[in-house]
């Protein structure tokens, strides 16, 4: 009840990634490899923003879910006030930097793309980041109704955002050609209903945990630092993880891979990528993979976070292995169906043959992998930051994804080492990140050296020393009979 609707939601919200470039890709003839490059690279500086805004629900999710588990629901509904209103001002300040700095951060990142590329992309980027308050939002308030087990309203709203969205980009793109910009104008339109409706959802009275919009506000320190605990390590990962599949883009954006197509009528030339496009189409297609164990992780949160606000170990290790072996299943049978479907939407994207060739290239390679390691490499670490072990999951994601999505992708991909294998060497480059990763957070598991993180410490022999002198202590307070019980409000 709490994984299908989220996993519906997570399809969905994942799916509109690929449908936006497959209708823009016919937005213009003839430039389906420039609009199509330009959506994913201004996706991926977003996506950059948007990772830190999940980061501050997945803090404000595991808070709440332990609070909830340990029964102190004032707490949960301080702290749910406090994400709402820090991921808000956040988000804020975020689009007016894009805003101001829009064309500086394209050509920073993108500099060497075609003039097509970069047009297109200094349109959708100024566009998209106007829809960055109200994602802010939507995660917060998504992340406090699944702590509740509320996933069916998150799920509504998904749907009713999908359909939105591609009833504005049919409208934009075909019906007023707009091209790109009415690509970026249905996206934010989409995004606007579910933060509004989430939020509303929030406000009403059944809710264990509910937000008072009308209250008066403000800032609780210790409430706060509880949520910037978790949330700060897991925005640096998620912003670094995202910063090094930006600076992998950048490698196969360089001019080496450009590619001469032919001349203008003044006589300029004209170039495409089809390493970028490749890279594009197949990113798209690959996302359909990642869409149950995206939804398992989500809900891993939630069930393993309540039963640690629980103090129960016996319970948590269960869910643990429940959650695991639901994430492989899961995982298998999704990445079984995107590789029986990758011939089929691989003919439905408007770009060059050569793109479409290296595209199936790299999803064959990718989904391969995937089947065994996806579980591991983003499951378990969701399984350590309910568990409040957020410092340990950040660290070792950025030194995989240095040395393996970084390190190892420029050594594969650019001219100075030699090797120039293009969208290919970048996508090795990524899933040796995920057997890095797995190795990491597997070793972590086992060695249980999370539990004290969580505050998880029966197992430990001191726990006992520590549960058996305080028992001994409240008897003689409350001039307790030996074995007689501790009254429970005591």
């Amino acid at each position: 009840m709490l994984i299908i609707p989220i996993v519906i939601e997570s399809a969905l919200s994942m799916s509109l990634g690929m449908i936006d470039g497959l209708m823009a890709s016919y937005a213009k003839s003839g430039a389906g490899d420039d609009i199509l490059t330009a959506i994913t690279d201004v996706d991926q500086i977003a996506n950059l923003i948007i990772h830190l805004f999940s980061a501050f629900g997945v803090g404000g999710a595991v808070i709440t879910s332990q609070f909830l588990g340990a029964g102190k629901t004032d707490d949960a509904n301080k702290s749910a006030k406090q994400l709402v209103v820090i991921s808000l001002l956040v988000s804020l300040g975020l689009m007016a930097l894009c805003l101001a700095l829009n064309n500086q951060i394209i050509n920073l990142l993108f500099g060497a793309a075609g003039a097509e590329t970069l047009d297109n992309a200094y349109i959708y980027f100024y566009i998209i980041a106007c829809s960055f308050p109200f994602v802010a939002v939507f995660n917060s308030c998504a992340a406090l109704l699944r702590a509740q087990r509320k996933s069916l309203n998150t799920m509504l709203s998904g749907i009713i955002s999908f359909f939105l969205n591609i009833a504005f980009n049919a409208v934009f793109i075909y019906g007023f050609k707009m091209g790109i910009a009415g690509v970026a104008l249905g996206t934010l339109l989409a995004r606007m209903f579910p933060a509004v409706f989430t939020l509303f959802l929030m406000t009403r009275k059944s809710n264990l945990v509910r937000i008072k919009i009308f209250e008066k506000f403000r800032f609780d320190g210790a409430h706060l630092k509880s949520i910037l605990r978790l949330a700060v390590p897991s925005g640096i990962e998620n912003s670094f993880f995202q910063l090094g599949k930006i600076l992998v883009i950048v490698f196969i954006s360089i001019a080496s891979y450009n590619t001469l197509i032919g001349y203008t009528e003044a006589g300029g030339a004209i170039f495409t990528n089809y390493q970028t496009s490749a890279n594009s189409v197949a990113y798209n297609i690959n996302t359909f993979a990642s869409i149950i164990g995206n939804g398992i992780n989500t809900a891993i949160l939630t069930v393993i976070g309540q039963a640690v606000g629980a103090g129960d170990i016996g319970q948590v290790k269960y869910y643990i292995k429940k959650m695991l072996l639901i994430a492989y299943v899961g995982n298998a049978c999704c990445v079984a169906v995107t590789f029986a479907l990758s011939p089929v939407l691989l003919n439905f994207y408007n770009v060059s043959g050569e793109a479409r060739k290296i595209a199936w290239q790299c999803l064959v390679m990718c989904l391969t992998i995937q089947f065994f390691t996806y579980p591991l490499s983003f499951g378990l670490p969701a399984v350590l930051k309910a568990n409040s072990d957020m410092k340990y999951v950040m660290v070792t994601s950025i030194f995989s994804m240095v040395l393996m999505r970084v390190l190892l992708c420029y050594i594969l991909t650019c001219d100075a080492v030699g090797l120039h294998m293009g969208a290919m060497g970048l996508w090795i480059g990524m899933v040796s990140d995920w057997c890095l990763r797995g190795l990491f957070f597997g070793a972590r598991l086992l060695t249980g050296k999370w539990k004290r993180s969580s505050g998880l410490l029966r197992d430990y022999p001191v726990y006992g020393e520590i549960e058996i002198a305080a028992e001994q202590a409240v008897a003689e307070a409350f001039g307790l009979k030996e074995n007689e019980d501790v009254p429970s409000d005591v």
